[in-house]
């Protein structure tokens, strides 16, 4: 199964800021939309960055509540691992295990595309082992 099929069924709306965005405007569209990360965008939609709740309570932890004030550029992750639709999901599984993070950024023509979370990878997998479960009790069944 690739990237492609995940998007396909969940859509490829990500929700997106700008980088002089505020962390507590950061944190409330977070809370809003139930959501715990989100992309950071330039104006023609290439990647400068991702914020995480990881990346908010290390700048906490480090600055106290004035990391709130400051601008989620000085904050985010800016070395970020994206994948392609092509991509299947077992590599990027391996993607999140290895840099331990939950969500990837999709990318097309260097273009934010689509948001990959952990929980969609699992969600996936799990109809798939599922289906071929299914598949097996078939087979038994029939011989």
């Amino acid at each position: 199964m690739t990237v492609a099929a995940i998007l396909n069924e969940k859509g490829r709306e990500v929700i997106t800021e700008r980088g002089g965005a505020l962390l507590l405007q950061i944190c409330q569209t977070l809370g809003t939309n139930k959501i715990g990360a989100m992309v950071i965008v330039d104006a023609k939609g290439h990647i400068e960055g991702i914020i995480s709740e990881r990346d908010i309570v290390k700048a906490i932890g480090r600055d106290g509540p004035d990391a709130l004030n400051q601008p989620v550029s000085q904050i985010m992750t800016k070395a970020v691992v994206t994948c392609t639709e092509e991509e299947t999901v077992n590599q990027v599984m391996q993607k999140m295990s290895s840099g331990r993070f939950r969500h990837v950024p999709v990318v097309k023509d260097k273009k934010l595309n689509g948001l990959i979370s952990i929980g969609d990878v699992v969600k996936h997998r799990i109809a798939q082992v599922e289906m071929e479960a299914e598949h097996m009790r078939t087979y038994i069944a029939m011989t």
